[in-house]
């Protein structure tokens, strides 16, 4: 089995999953012997790898709906680490999810999650089980308690955190899912990829119906392009960055041109005298053409398949071109 397969299949494209699903069987029949090892304490054939690449060969079964590879996967894992082991307990719940019928038959699983956290409230595997099953039979707002409650009992957990923040960011709740990214980055201060969600929000933040003042919006869209530049810091050659910048970046070069300035406004409350976020109109048109110039590189040498600028997906590159010829009509008109 190929080591590409031992990866997460969420980060595997579709065509991957596909070929790693259909070597299930194949694999399968290999390993046989592999789950008679329980009773033996250091078998030398054993490896962690094997046990990981059950896992990913499970997942990639169920998605692809090979139900009986999967089952097969899934009884060699709880005959390897037992039934009462908590992974094997929401890997078992997932199985019974993947292939339940209907949604009387999801919502019996329910309950026994349910049960189950009555007898062991710190089951996390199970607590984490239920609440994407809340997520699927449409209940956001049950969702959102559950990882409320479970955050309060695991309050580093990075996972749960970006998740409460999309359930948030769903219903609308904007102040409450950009608070989740940045108890995130409390735990990891370096995940530039959370450094670009925030400063999403915050660009978002600027086109909201509440924030129709011109100075408001202009605060929103220079925590953005802080946001994004930070994120770039941390990883050079950040595409998402880059992109994100250019955005917020055009959209602050059109408020400066249409009134003042926050920094420069009479009207700027007291208390936020000492407010650090500031940026000057030319500072903003050097990071627009960095943004402007870094884009249309990749884009132009990504397209001639030059070493460095390749590995970029064909719909970040097409993107990437709509944004560009979307700045320069607007600059021509």
């Amino acid at each position: 089995m190929s080591k590409a397969y031992t990866r997460p299949t969420t980060e595997l494209s579709h065509s991957e999953v596909l070929r790693l699903s259909q070597k299930a069987p194949e694999y399968l029949e290999q390993q046989a012997n592999v789950g008679n090892t329980v009773f033996v304490p250091f078998p030398a054939s054993e490896t962690s790898e094997i046990w990981n690449t059950y896992e990913q060969l499970l997942f990639s079964s169920l998605w692809t709906r090979d139900d009986r590879s999967a089952h097969q996967c899934l009884e060699r894992l709880t005959t390897r680490f037992g039934a009462t082991n908590e992974r094997m307990m929401g890997l078992y719940g997932l199985y019974r999810e993947a292939t339940a019928e209907d949604e009387t038959a999801l919502e019996l699983i329910l309950k026994e999650y349910e049960q189950i956290l009555v007898d062991d409230s710190t089951n996390m595997p199970i607590a984490k089980r239920r609440i994407k099953l809340l997520q699927s039979l449409s209940r956001p707002i049950d969702a959102i308690t559950a990882l409320v409650q479970l955050l309060s009992n695991s309050p580093t957990d990075i996972e749960s955190w970006a998740e409460l923040s999309d359930l948030y960011l769903a219903q609308g709740f904007l102040p409450q899912a950009k608070f989740c990214l940045e108890e995130i980055l409390l735990v990891a201060p370096n995940a530039w990829n959370i450094h670009a969600r925030l400063a999403e929000m915050s660009y978002r933040s600027s086109f909201e119906t509440g924030n129709a003042n011109e100075i408001s919006r202009e605060r929103s869209l220079i925590e953005s392009i802080h946001r994004y530049c930070r994120s770039i810091e941390l990883c050079d050659g950040y595409f998402r960055g880059y992109c994100g910048l250019k955005l917020a970046t055009d959209r602050l070069l059109d408020v400066l041109s249409k009134g003042p300035s926050a920094a420069d406004s009479n009207t700027k409350p007291a208390a936020d005298k000492n407010e650090t976020l500031h940026l000057s109109c030319a500072t903003v048109e050097v990071l627009n053409e960095k943004a402007t110039s870094w884009i249309t590189k990749v884009v132009r040498r990504g397209s001639a398949g030059e070493i460095g600028f390749m590995g970029y997906d064909d719909s970040e590159a097409i993107s990437a071109m709509e944004l560009l010829n979307r700045s320069f009509s607007k600059t021509r008109r």
